[in-house]
């Protein structure tokens, strides 16, 4: 804040100064201008709020003063008894206290206006503010008419293993539309009926975390959301702040928001409870490894770098009381919620199918257009599923425009997220004249080693001397790829470029590595083994720019490359990124060693955690192999990593769309683990049909049709899929404690018979029904099963297993059958030796470990083995020796 030295700084000093002057004021006050002034505090309350008559009766000056203060803050309440003084025709006193505070604290912000009254005043200016918002290519769009609703789904910061598995998930889990409801829902009291006051969006790059944060404030100002419980709402843009030359308050940030610097600050902030403070891109925060960070602010007025001030709101240091809403991508979750108090998170999907059309619509003007586009988009299934990014789906929109309205093949367009940049790239390239060609490569590359000079020093904004190092002031690539902003500096504005999105700086910055000459590398440090060896903090702030850089190792892409930015790209970065990824499953050992026993976790134990903003690795790597669509690739690169686990993943389609590619290239002898893993649904609930409609289904014998429906396709529809492929080479899968539907169950039967190199199945603690153990088994026993070892840890099924059980006499390559942990009756293990010793049954080990058998049971199994000296049964009491006789005993 602009003030003269002489006035008080610190807000302890301000508050001392506030209540020495209230005192002061009181105390010359008569006992009849006293009375009259009690009775005017208490018919004139302030914003809705007045102190109980009962604590202003037959109080002093002292015990006055020490009340005002602490209803409404040491400042405010200077406010308050001058008007109040006014009111009780004691103006020489009113007059002499507006004096005294002007010399001690400075002019008073709300002697123009009160808090209530400028809260409309700062609700029009934001409503005026940000009414439009700018596009990638600085086109102004009304932000009612360009937002889209997104799915956002409310959930705890860690899956627990009784979260939803496979099925659908249920109650407060599912993803809602973002309309306002939802958006007020973000601070809504949670299962013990408390508000949170911190709440996390999170999600990957262009997901629409940004455009939903300024939809809130937007909303919030046209009095859609919030309604009595926020006054005032800030958005602070971390990256800026970060990189924001000098220093500044949380107050000064304030006030920079607000139309004139009169606002009522000190009232403001003594309410801190009815302020949201909206922090878009908290991640920027994350510290780089090295010293541990500066303390953070404590005081809302004291000067500091942009990181104190942030870290301030962040921890609760600052204004403890007041609401954040934090965006953040979803790269070190567990670093992030380090530096939160107590938040709640909130996870933002992108666009159903349904706001995938919508947005075609919004986005093209011509009807026509949209529909082609987005009919062309929906046959490309791939492309169509990447849509569910509002960035991409933007970039989309842009390329197939230009292809229209150019007349071109709408084919070109590819589907992954690296060929999307690319070729949105080439679409804005190809409006620069042929003979500004080789002059635009030279400027590209230099583009890219501007971005990647700012992903690896954590830059986003870059100064004009920067742009004069490499020649870039005043280029094409400038106009095109930057846009330009001019940020308060210390003496002067300061003007700064950035790129038109944070994702192109990470494409640029991956493209770079395959431009660069091994001549022109200055320092091992600048080579792509530094990039993908770095350390772990490194490696979440470089996801995105990793997943670019395997996507541009595609054969094909690398060709675009060649022709759009000149030059030859070594065939050396990718055998570099090979042998890194191979490395990575080095000395991985195998999750659970051959024939170990599966066993839930102790009901209330805690799970193992993660590493600190450890990503998970086996996920975050297939995506990165799904990436180069390239399947000789991802065979090689998997030879590294003879088993995948993937653990307590909840697996968007996209995320089963990338494992099912990768197993489809896998390599002979491949293991996959799925543990604890559940399924978030990709859109949310559908409308039910009218009563009408409802009916006329009942009436019309709609019943009949029901019975003859195919089977509902399951969520693992796709990874079965792949595995029948003839390259598949899985050898080994085990789904642990994922609650199989029967629909999975259905498409892994039909998978079991196709499946040309699966040899061990594992499904332990799944909670399978009677129906899926059926058709499992069903599928085992198809003469083209190729299983060879089958493990089934489900103690909650009995009868259940005679279908298991039944199959035995059919299963063409069964040999091994571990049913450790199951409950197995009487009768049933009757069943089971009858199986044992049918002439069909080829099983050569049985695992009986933890089964409860009695003695009679004991007794039958000893026969089997007996009869089939080449039938080992393993059980705790088959293997002990036989007790003697007790008369045998008493003899000896």
């Amino acid at each position: 804040m602009d003030q003269p030295e002489a006035f008080c700084s610190s807000t302890e000093s301000r508050a001392a100064a506030a209540r020495d002057l209230l005192q002061a004021a009181l105390e010359d006050l008569s006992q009849e201008q006293l009375k009259r002034f009690r009775l005017k505090l208490r018919d004139a309350p302030l914003d809705g709020r007045s102190i109980p008559w009962g604590r202003l009766e037959r109080a002093d000056a002292v015990d006055l003063a020490m009340q005002l203060t602490q209803f409404y803050g040491p400042e405010p309440a200077l406010d308050v008894t001058r008007k109040t003084l006014k009111r009780a025709d004691v103006r020489d006193v009113a007059a002499r206290l507006k004096e005294q505070r002007l010399q001690r604290l400075g002019p008073s912000s709300s002697a123009l206006l009160s808090v209530s009254e400028y809260k409309k005043k700062y609700r029009e200016h934001v409503l005026q503010q940000h009414a439009k918002v700018k596009e990638r290519n600085s086109r102004s769009v009304k932000i009612n008419k360009r937002f889209t609703k997104l799915l956002i789904a409310r959930e705890s910061a860690t899956l627990v293993d009784e979260a939803p598995g496979l099925a659908e998930e249920q109650g407060p889990e599912r993803a809602r539309r973002s309309d306002t409801h939802t958006f007020n829902r973000l601070f809504g009291r949670d299962g013990e009926g408390q508000r949170p006051l911190t709440v996390v969006l999170q999600g990957p790059a262009g997901i629409g975390k940004t455009m939903a944060a300024k939809k809130i404030l937007y909303d919030w100002a046209a009095g859609k959301l919030y309604h009595d419980q926020v006054d005032f709402a800030f958005f602070l843009p971390c990256r800026e702040l970060l990189e924001r030359p000098g220093t500044c308050s949380l107050a000064g940030l304030i006030l920079d928001q607000c139309p004139h610097r009169s606002a009522p600050l000190q009232q403001m902030l003594a309410r801190s409870e009815r302020l949201l403070f909206i922090l878009d891109g908290a991640d920027e925060l994350l510290p780089p490894p090295g010293p541990s960070e500066a303390r953070p602010c404590t005081d809302p007025f004291e000067e500091a770098d942009g990181a104190r001030v942030l870290g301030g709101l962040m921890s609760k240091t600052l204004l403890p009381n007041a609401r954040l809403l934090v965006t953040a991508r979803a790269t070190a979750p567990g670093r992030l919620q380090g530096l939160l108090c107590s938040p709640q998170c909130a996870e933002v999907r992108g666009f159903s199918d349904k706001d995938k059309k919508k947005y075609f619509h919004k986005f093209f003007r011509d009807e026509w257009m949209a529909e082609r586009a987005y009919r062309f988009v929906k046959e490309n299934e791939t492309l169509f599923a990447l849509c569910f990014v509002p960035f991409v789906c933007w970039i989309v929109c842009t390329v197939l425009r230009q292809q229209i309205e150019l007349g071109q093949d709408l084919s070109r367009t590819s589907k992954t997220t690296t060929s999307v940049y690319l070729l949105f790239i080439a679409s804005v390239l190809s409006s620069v004249p042929a003979a500004d060609g080789p002059q635009m490569q030279g400027e590209l590359r230099k583009l890219c080693r501007l971005a990647r000079e700012g992903i690896l020093r954590h830059r986003a904004q870059f100064a004009e001397k920067d742009l004069e190092r490499l020649e870039l002031r005043g280029s094409k690539v400038q106009t095109l790829f930057l846009s330009k902003k001019e940020l308060p500096g210390v003496l002067e504005t300061e003007v700064t470029y950035q790129f038109m999105d944070q994702s192109f700086q990470e494409f640029f910055a991956a493209l770079s590595y395959l431009l660069e000459d091994e001549r022109d590398l200055t320092a091992p440090a600048d080579s792509v083994g530094a990039l993908l060896r770095g350390d772990t903090e490194r490696r979440c702030h470089l996801t995105l720019t990793t997943r670019f850089l395997f996507g541009l190792l595609n054969t094909e892409r690398m060709r675009d490359i060649e022709r759009h930015f000149g030059g030859v790209v070594s065939e050396r970065v990718k055998q570099d990124v090979l042998r890194w990824v191979q490395e990575q499953g080095q000395g991985r050992p195998r999750a659970a060693p051959e024939g170990a026993e599966e066993t839930e976790a102790p009901e209330g134990a805690e799970e193992p955690e993660e590493e600190e903003g450890e990503l998970n690795y086996p996920l975050e790597l297939l995506y990165c192999l799904y990436e180069t669509q390239e399947g000789a690739f991802v065979h090689q690169a998997l030879r590294g990593w003879p088993e995948l686990e993937l653990e307590r993943v909840r697996f968007s389609r996209m995320d089963l769309a990338v494992l099912s590619y990768c197993i489809r290239c896998c390599p002979a002898g491949q293991a996959l683990r799925l543990v604890s893993c559940g399924l978030v649904p990709a859109q949310e609930k559908k409308k039910r049909k009218s009563l009408i409609k409802r009916l006329h289904g009942s009436l019309g014998g709609s019943s009949s049709q029901a019975t003859m429906r195919k089977p509902q396709a399951s969520p693992l529809r796709s990874l079965f899929e792949a595995m029948t492929d003839q390259h598949c080479g899985l050898n080994s899968l085990t789904l642990c404690r994922c609650k199989l539907p029967d629909s999975v169950c259905q498409d892994l039967s039909e998978a079991l018979k196709e499946a040309p190199a699966l040899r061990e199945l594992g499904l332990l603690h799944n909670w399978l029904t009677e129906a899926g153990l059926r058709v499992l088994s069903e599928g085992l026993a198809w003469p083209q099963c190729r299983v060879q070892k089958l493990r089934v840890q489900q103690p909650c099924l009995q009868e259940a297993l005679q279908y298991l059980i039944s199959m035995l006499r059919q299963s063409p390559a069964l040999t091994t059958l571990d049913l450790s942990d199951c409950q197995l009756s009487g009768p049933m293990v009757t069943y089971l030796c009858a199986a044992l010793q049918h002439p069909g049954c080829r099983l050569q080990s049985l695992s009986l470990t933890s089964v409860e058998l009695s003695e009679q049971s004991l007794k039958e199994l000893q026969t089997v083995k007996t009869a089939k000296p080449g039938l080992v049964i393993t059980h705790p009491a088959l293997d002990s020796p036989p007790e003697p006789p007790t008369g045998l005993i008493s003899a000896l």
